[in-house]
């Protein structure tokens, strides 16, 4: 069998048993088995400060015992060692990492002060009381050694944890070294059930929130440091060891983020969102509860305005970058920032269906900067798209052309989509509201439908009939005009329709013209005449119904060939039509 470190580490064991035992004339007299480690001793030492020992063999059936098997000796066989060194009276050092199980063997071999003065648990009760608990950084060792130890150190990881409270709020109160919150690192060595112990206690003393939310923080990048990485929004990309790693460590690492979420202060904004988008990406990752999601999502929600696009971003991807996540929580998180908002506004006394607040303003330019970066990726579809896009309110945006970007670049994308599917795409945008710049782009990009092109280029043959200036940022007639501008344009499609239809009619009558010409002169004569009375007919009808297509009908505002000091809100009836 090939040696391994705990058989090699159980022979060395064994082999300084040997060198210690303090006679080599007196035979061993007893064998005692610690797991796979045999330690051959004298009974008369061990039971000399084990009273534990002492019961064995005065209780055994056996005339002479010679095997006493105590494997399930708190620390195992190199604590055990340590406890048959003192039954010697050979010297071996106490320190902050065996203090805790030393102080378990002794009182499992029950080598106590009452059964024999200066035993084995009053010299461990020393080390304790005036080195291990005279620090955080000791007491939290001490607490971390007693994770296997459980529920022998119940005791002792009870005055671990109200020492390590004391210092640990001390410490944020009043920082006595360099950085001020290194108290944080050293907490985030221990188990999250005990970390978790220490914060209930904190709060309990009044510790604050921030307080609280810094040690969660620190501690959290530790135990998951492949998961909550680069939440400075550096980028998207991460290690590739947390995608990698096995089933069963995702299963731990799942439960761990739960525990670390469910120890969270109340207090929404007790964390930076950069961090809490971290979070929640890990959450989706390792399919965390929809109970832990839903609070992640909540606390984010609640201070959405101070979010970035790199934020946003994070939620969105993969590890790797190249993939989508679900969408569902980005749309999740701003709906509910935008019903806080409306809310808000209602309360305030003004009108929910345009929430025009500051934070709102931000939200609203941040989210569209946030498409157009997932709009370069040819799986989100239009549904998706329009679902982030429409949960902010059109009063939100001062102007669409950040929207119109990131429309721009998913039709760039996605190059197959027809006239109706690019129209979808479209419809979150309001044309009225871009810029001059952004509407002379839209006028000659070949990708946008032909509804939003008109829609530009009338609302700059407007202003320039009513003779104000196109180049303007805002727009205060846009809402007076839309409306205007939405009948006129379905007028003109109606008006190409009603023309295209004459021009089959004219080829259908030419070609009835030419299949009758070899008929009789009478017959010829009298067909022509019918057809000819049929296309009076047909002219006088589509005279009268392309006049009332007339755009400049319901006061649009045509100055062109007004004379000085008409009101051109009433223009003068005209007569339009095509014969």
């Amino acid at each position: 069998m090939a040696s391994t470190p705990l058989n090699n580490r159980l022979t060395m064991a064994m082999e300084r048993t040997g060198q210690w035992v303090f006679s080599q004339e007196i035979p061993t007299d007893v064998v005692v088995v610690v797991g796979e480690a045999n330690f051959s001793l004298h009974k008369f030492m061990l039971v000399a400060k084990s009273n534990y020992i002492r019961k064995l063999i005065m209780e055994s059936k056996e005339t002479e015992l010679t095997r006493i098997d105590i494997s399930d000796i708190p620390g195992g066989p190199e604590i055990f060692e340590k406890a048959a060194k003192f039954c010697y009276g050979v010297n071996f050092e106490i320190t902050v990492h065996n203090v805790a199980a030393l102080r378990c063997a002794a009182e499992y071999l029950q080598m106590t002060d009452k059964y024999c003065d200066n035993n084995l648990a009053g010299r461990t009760e020393d080390f304790l009381s005036q080195v291990a608990l005279s620090s955080l950084s000791s007491a939290v060792v001490v607490l971390k050694s007693c994770e296997d130890l459980l529920p022998l150190a119940d005791e002792i990881v009870q005055r671990c944890l109200e020492v390590a409270t004391v210092k640990a709020c001390y410490e944020a109160n009043f920082p006595c070294r360099s950085p001020p919150n290194w108290w944080t690192e050293e907490l985030s060595i221990l188990d999250v059930e005990f970390f978790g112990r220490i914060l209930i206690l904190m709060k309990q003393r009044g510790a604050k929130s921030l307080t609280l939310s810094s040690a969660l923080i620190t501690y959290t990048e530790r135990s998951l440091r492949d998961l909550v990485r680069d939440h400075s929004g550096s980028g998207v990309k991460s290690s590739e060891s947390a995608v990698d790693g096995g089933a069963d460590l995702r299963v731990q690492q799942r439960e761990l983020l739960e525990s670390i979420i469910s120890l969270m202060p109340s207090e929404k904004a007790a964390f930076p969102i950069n961090f809490l988008c971290c979070l929640l990406r890990s959450a989706i990752f390792l399919k965390a509860s929809t109970s832990c999601k839903n609070e992640l999502e909540k606390r984010i929600s609640a201070i959405l305005e101070h979010v970035t696009v790199d934020d946003l971003l994070v939620l969105s991807f993969t590890y790797d970058g190249e993939r989508l996540f679900d969408l569902e929580s980005v749309r999740k998180i701003v709906g509910g920032f935008v019903e806080k908002e409306k809310s808000m506004a209602v309360f305030s006394g003004g009108d929910f269906r345009e929430v025009c607040s500051p934070a709102m303003h931000r939200v609203a330019k941040t989210v569209d900067a946030y498409l157009g970066e997932i709009a370069t990726y040819g799986e989100l579809s239009i549904s998706k798209f329009n679902g982030i896009a429409n949960l902010v309110p059109k009063g939100s945006r001062k102007v669409d052309d950040d929207l119109y970007r990131a429309i721009d670049i998913f039709l760039k994308t996605h190059p197959n989509l027809d006239e109706i599917e690019r129209e979808k795409v479209c419809s979150s945008m309001d044309p009225l509201k871009l810029s001059y710049e952004a509407r002379v782009h839209a006028s000659q990009n070949k990708r946008l439908p032909v509804q939003i092109v008109l829609h530009a280029l009338y609302y700059d043959q407007l202003k320039l009939r009513s003779g104000t200036g196109i180049d303007d940022r805002t727009i205060p007639e846009a809402a007076a005009t839309r409306n205007q501008l939405q009948a006129d344009v379905s007028l003109v499609k109606e008006n190409e329709a009603l023309r295209s239809e004459l021009m089959k009619m004219k080829l259908y009558i030419n070609d009835i013209q030419k299949n009758n010409s070899g008929s009789s002169h009478g017959n010829t004569s009298s067909k022509v005449s019918s057809s000819g009375q049929r296309k009076h007919t047909f002219f006088s009808s589509m005279s009268k119904t392309l006049g009332k297509l007339n755009p400049f009908k319901h006061g649009s505002k045509d100055t062109l060939n007004l004379d000085d000091g008409v009101d051109i809100t009433k223009p003068r009836r005209r007569r339009f039509s095509i014969s």
